[in-house]
C-alpha cells in the first residue's frame, strides 16, 4: 500500500489547530478544550453504561457506582412473561419461511417452560421471595396476570401444534396479542406486556430517583454522559430514544440543562466494580471529562462564528399525540393517562420497529413521571395493565 504523501508545511498548519499527536495536548483547539475541561472539573459528572451508573463528584473525588436494568428486582421474572409475545411472533416468522420443525420444537419447549412457571407462580413468590417495592399490595393481581398470560399463550401454542395452518399473523393478533373484534379474548396480551414493563420501570425508576436524591446532585452544574452500548446495538443513541436519559431529566426536576446531557456511544465503558473497588472506574474520569470538554468547546464556536443564523434546537423527546387519524410515528407519543392504550400500544410497536429504540422502554418514562408527581412512592402510582385491568383465572 502506497503511503500518502503530505506536504509538511501545510500539515503543520493543519496541526496548529488540532494535533492529537502533540505532547501535552498543545494545539489551539486543545487550549480551548483545556479551558472547558478546567471550568467543569469541579462539577459532578454522571456516566451511564448499559448496566451501571457512576457519579464523579468532581475535583478527583472517588465515584459512587450503582447498577440498574439487569440488577432490578423482578426484572428477569417479568421479562420472561413479556417476551412471550415476541417469542410467539418469532414462531410465526419461522413458519412463514418454512422452518416448521424448528418452530414446533421451540413451541414445545415454550410449553414446558410455561407449565413450570405456572407451578412457581404464587402470591408468596411475588410477596416474599422477589419482594420488589412496586409489587407491594399487588401480589395477588400479579399472580393472576402471570397465570392468565401463561394460560392464553399455552392455549395458542397447543392449537398451533395441533391444527395445521393455524399459526398465522392474523390468528396471533386475534387470539393473543390484540384480541378478536368480537371480544372473545378477555384481556389482550398487549396489556400484559405494558403491565410487566410498567412494574419493572417503576422499580427501576424509583430506585434511581432515590439514589440521585440521596447523593444530592447539583443538577444545575452537572454533566451527564452515556457511553458504550445501550441495549441493542442500534438503540438509545439519541436523547429521545434513551429511556434512562428521560428518567435522569425527570429526576433532576427540570434542573439539568439539555445541552449538558451527551450520548457518546464510542466513548469507553467501565466494568462493574468488584468488591467495592472503584479504582478502575475512577481511572476513566479524566479521559471522559476531556472528551466532553472537546465536544463542548467545539460547540461553543457556533455562536461566535455564525451569530444571526438559525441556531440549533434539540428535537422534542416526544412525538405528536396518537389519535384515530394517526398512521405513522417517528418518536414516542406522550402517554396522557394510565388508560391511554392507543399511545402505549403504539409505543410497543415503535420499540420493536424503530432500531433506535430500547425494547423495554415503552412506558418507563411515564412511570418515572408518575413517581416524580407522587413523592417517589410506588404504592401511589397506577400500573397500567395491572391496577386498571381484571385478569380472569387461567385455564388449568
Amino acid at each position: 500500500m502506497t503511503a500518502v504523501q503530505e506536504n509538511p508545511e501545510m500539515v503543520r498548519l493543519f496541526r496548529a489547530y488540532t494535533n492529537p499527536l502533540a505532547p501535552a495536548r498543545d494545539s489551539t483547539g486543545d487550549h480551548l478544550t483545556r479551558s472547558s475541561y478546567e471550568d467543569n472539573l469541579g462539577h459532578p459528572l454522571l456516566v451511564a453504561t448499559g448496566t451501571h451508573l457512576a457519579l464523579f463528584p468532581g475535583n478527583g473525588a472517588l465515584p459512587t457506582v450503582n447498577g440498574f436494568r439487569h440488577t432490578t428486582v423482578g426484572f428477569k421474572e417479568l421479562a420472561g412473561i413479556s417476551h412471550l409475545g415476541p417469542a410467539i411472533a418469532s414462531l410465526v416468522g419461522l413458519e412463514h419461511v418454512g422452518r416448521r420443525e424448528q418452530w414446533q420444537a421451540d413451541a414445545r419447549r415454550l410449553l414446558d417452560d410455561i407449565t413450570t412457571v405456572r407451578s412457581a407462580n404464587t402470591v408468596q413468590l411475588w410477596r416474599d421471595a422477589i419482594s420488589a417495592p412496586s409489587f407491594v399490595g399487588r401480589e395477588e393481581k400479579i399472580t393472576a396476570m402471570v397465570d392468565y398470560a401463561c394460560s392464553i399463550t399455552a392455549r395458542f401454542l397447543e392449537r398451533a401444534l395441533a391444527e395445521d395452518g393455524y399459526l398465522t399473523a392474523q390468528n396471533l393478533r386475534y387470539d393473543l396479542i390484540q384480541g378478536h373484534p368480537d371480544g372473545r379474548l378477555p384481556v389482550d396480551f398487549g396489556r400484559v406486556m405494558i403491565a410487566t414493563f410498567a412494574l419493572v420501570g417503576t422499580n427501576n425508576s424509583a430506585r434511581l430517583i432515590r439514589w440521585f436524591d440521596g447523593l444530592d446532585v447539583d443538577w444545575s452544574t452537572a454533566l451527564v454522559m452515556f457511553v458504550g452500548r445501550q441495549g441493542r446495538p442500534t438503540a438509545g443513541v439519541t436523547k429521545s430514544t434513551n429511556s434512562l436519559a428521560r428518567i435522569i431529566q425527570l429526576a433532576s426536576r427540570g434542573r439539568l440543562d439539555d445541552d449538558r446531557l451527551f450520548i457518546a456511544p464510542h466513548a469507553p465503558e467501565f466494568a462493574a466494580p468488584e468488591g467495592g473497588d472503584v479504582s478502575q472506574v475512577a481511572a476513566l474520569e479524566d479521559p471522559l471529562r476531556w472528551m466532553l470538554a472537546r465536544v463542548m468547546a467545539s460547540v461553543s464556536l457556533a455562536s461566535v462564528m455564525y451569530d444571526g443564523y438559525p441556531r440549533f434546537e434539540p428535537p422534542s423527546n416526544y412525538g405528536p399525540d396518537v389519535d384515530e387519524r394517526t398512521s405513522t410515528v417517528t418518536e414516542m407519543p406522550r402517554i396522557k393517562s394510565p388508560d391511554d392504550w392507543p399511545a402505549m400500544i403504539t409505543r410497543l410497536r415503535l420499540a420493536l420497529e424503530d432500531p433506535r429504540q430500547l425494547l423495554a422502554s415503552g412506558v418507563t418514562d411515564y412511570m418515572a413521571e408518575q413517581l416524580i408527581a407522587n413523592g417517589n412512592d410506588p404504592a401511589t402510582v397506577i400500573i397500567p395493565g395491572l391496577d386498571n385491568v381484571d385478569y380472569p383465572l387461567g385455564d388449568r
